[in-house]
Formats: structure tokens, sequence, C-alpha cells
């Protein structure tokens, strides 16, 4: 076999709620690494989690809302007050004695505001790393399924291929038996006229293979798709030995968008402390020094306003609104989970059953009509009709059979997907 060497040059990251490292736009360093041969799955999911835009945005994103720690854990800085009067601007000049002030003010937060505006933003950064396990998680389910698609239009090629070659041949031997009487040129138009069908199958397989190439090359990152793109693996997908109990409690253990809504339980609930803590009213405290001739004075004052209307009820209210609607999302969540779980598991279960039908028998039975029809065309015992409808019957169950087998590999993915897990047995 020969060997394609593609070389993929993208910005490395590791994906997590708890640590993400930044990364920037323009690295000084590269992370570059040489794929020998046919791709498998895994190692198009790491080229992806390097190279694809949109996460890699999304990790720039996330960086941002983490800067806003920073912003929220900002203290207050003092005030200086510097200041000169009367001063003589000329030897004997008697209008007054020089005054100069110098003073230092500083306003105090009550109410633990820094506390509250520090935790309002630690949880929004947790949120945001979730949503971006999330965005992974969706992305990482479109490559699966595209590479899936992939693997299934190979071997709808493969089978299109073969199914043509071998009618090729049915249409040689009737040439030979058209060229010494043996059937009659009606009959040999009819047989030759079903060859477009296999090339129109063999087209639209080539046509169904460069489309989920292009389209999983699209996901990965690269800048333009290339004709030496391949894969390599398996419509055969292992099977799950998990109970749907187990499936439904580590989907609530695992899934990135329900611990998102968890995350915007606290967000909100850190928002409503921050709320009530703007209300409370901050003194400003300052000591000043004074000179005035010979005289030295020093002074001091506090400034506290007075809270007589509170301008901060309506931001209470909301924060609390926001609270409740937030607590009422994770229950349409946890329930949507289940639901995610259940649907997926029964498609993954009809289409084990349609797998082993044509596996079990439909095949078999297939070929075996085809092979002895075709038999008995040839020693006149058949009809044209007959063996024709052989024909297209071998060549449908076939390609349902396939199709069969994508759907099982695709409930798989799916199945994977609404769990948050590698279903490995």
């Amino acid at each position: 076999m020969r060997k394609i060497v593609l070389l993929f040059t993208c910005i490395a990251f590791r994906v997590g709620a708890q640590s993400i490292p930044p990364v920037s736009p323009q690295p000084t360093t590269r992370a570059a690494s040489a794929v020998t041969g046919p791709l498998t799955l895994a190692q198009v999911l790491d080229l992806a989690h390097r190279c694809n835009p949109t996460l890699l945005s999304a990790v720039q994103h996330l960086s941002a809302v983490r800067a806003q720690e920073v912003t929220a854990g900002l203290r207050q800085n003092p005030g200086a007050l510097v200041g000169a009067q009367m001063v003589t601007v000329s030897p004997g000049d008697s209008n007054g004695t020089e005054f100069y002030q110098f003073g230092i003010s500083r306003l105090f937060e009550r109410g633990g505001k820094r506390q509250a505006r520090l935790d309002t933003a630690r949880s929004t950064t947790v949120l945001t790393g979730f949503q971006l396990d999330d965005q992974s998680r969706q992305i990482d389910l479109a490559i699966r399924q595209e590479f899936s698609r992939m693997l299934y239009a190979e071997q709808a090629l493969n089978i299109s291929r073969e199914n043509l070659e071998g009618y090729r041949k049915t249409v040689a031997l009737m040439q030979v038996r058209l060229d010494v009487g043996a059937v009659d040129q009606t009959d040999f138009d009819r047989i030759e006229l079903q060859l477009v069908a296999f090339e129109s199958d063999v087209d639209n397989a080539e046509l169904t293979l460069r489309q989920g190439s292009i389209a999983l090359q699209a996901l990965i990152g690269l800048p333009s798709a290339s004709d030496k793109f391949s894969i390599t693996g398996t419509l055969n997908p292992a099977a799950v030995l998990t109970s749907i109990d187990q499936l439904r409690r580590d989907a609530l253990a695992n899934r990135p968008d329900l611990r998102a809504a968890q995350a915007q339980l606290q967000t909100n609930a850190a928002a409503v402390k921050l709320a009530v803590a703007n209300g409370t009213a901050d003194p400003t405290i300052e000591g000043e020094y004074e000179r005035a001739g010979y005289a030295n004075t020093l002074g001091g004052s506090i400034n506290i306003p007075l809270r007589i209307f509170d301008r901060n009820q309506g931001e209470k209210e909301r924060a609390r609104y926001e609270l409740e609607s937030s607590r009422l999302a994770l229950t349409a969540s946890q329930n949507q989970v289940v639901s995610d779980v259940d649907t997926a598991w029964a498609a993954y279960q009809t289409a084990q059953v349609q797998v082993a039908r044509y596996r079990s028998k439909y095949l078999a039975e297939a070929g075996h009509v085809r092979n002895n029809l075709e038999f008995s065309y040839r020693n006149g015992n058949s009809t044209l009709l007959d063996y024709l409808s052989a024909l297209s019957d071998y060549r449908q169950v076939n390609l349902a059979a396939l199709n069969a087998n994508l759907q099982l590999l695709l409930s798989f993915e799916q199945l994977s997907y609404v769990t948050h897990t590698e279903l490995v047995p």
C-alpha cells in the first residue's frame, strides 16, 4: 500500500472546564504532527482539537472571560489632594499669608462587594469552561458522524465497483451469445441498459466519498481539502454492554451542558449576593494636613451616603428572578438529558435488530437468488425479467445492509454523545 504523509501545523490546547491554558492568536511556536497513512478516528479528533478554528476561538473567549477575574478583584485606589493659596510671587508682597494643603482620601467598600464580584467572575469562568466543553462535544459528534459517513461511502464505492465489474462480465457473456444467435437484440439491449444503474451507483458513491472527505477536513480545520486525505476504520461498532440505567447516570454526571446549567445556577446565586452587596453604602475617609503661615493643622473627615431611597432594588429583583429562572432551566436540562439517552438507546436497539436481520438472512439470501437465476437464465430456464429483478434485488439489499451498518454506527455515536462517555467494553 502506498504511504501518504499529511503534515498538519496547528495550535495545541486541552479542553476542560478547570484548566485551559491561554492560546495566543499568533503563537510564536507551532505544534506540528506528521501523520503517516490513513487517519484513524482518534487521530482525526486529535487534529480537530488542535486545528479547528471554532474551538480555538472558544478558547480565546474563555481566556477573555477569565481575565475579568482580575478586574473583579481590583481594590479601590486612594486619592491625593495638593493645593496652595496666597503664595507671594515677589518680595515684599503683603497680599496675605501662604496657605498649603495636602490630603489623602479613600473609598472603603462594605457588604463584601469585592468578594461578591470575585465569586461572580469565577463562577462565570467555570460556566464558560463547561460551555466550551459542550461545544467541543458537539464538534466531536459532527466529526464522528462525517467519519462514519465517509467509511460508508468507501464501502459503498467498493460494493458498487464490484457490482459493476460483475455485471460487465454478464454483458460480455451476453454479447457472445448475441453473436452466435442464442439471444435476440432486444434482450441484449435490455441487459445492457442495466449498466447505467450500476455506473450511476459508482458515480454517486464517488461523489459522496469526495463530499464526505471535504466536510471532514473542514471540521478538522484544514484551510483546503486534499485529494490524498484518507481514513481507516470499521462500520461495525462494539456492542454496548452498559444498562440503560447506568447510561442515564453517566449522562447526568458527565454532560457538560447539564454542568453548564448547574454552573449558571451558581453564577446567578453569586449575582444575587453581588446585587445585595452593591446596595450597601460605602464611606469615604479622608485625612488632611494644612499649613497657613506658621500654623500647621491636621484634619479628617468621613463621607457616608445616606440610603434614603434604595436605588438598587430593581437589580436585586432582577437577580432573584434570574436565579429562579436558572433553577427551572436546570430541571429542564436534567429532564432533557434523560430523554436524550432514552431516545438514543431506542434508536441503537432498532439499528441492532436491522443489522442482525441483514447479516443473518437477507444478504446471503439475495446472493443465493441472484446466482441461481443467473445460472438458470444462462441455461434458458428463467426469463430475462426474473434475472434482471434478481440483480436489482441483490443490489438494493447490499446497499440497504450497508446503510443499516451506518445507522448502527451513527446510533452508537449518538449514544456516546448524549452520555458524554466512550462506550467501549
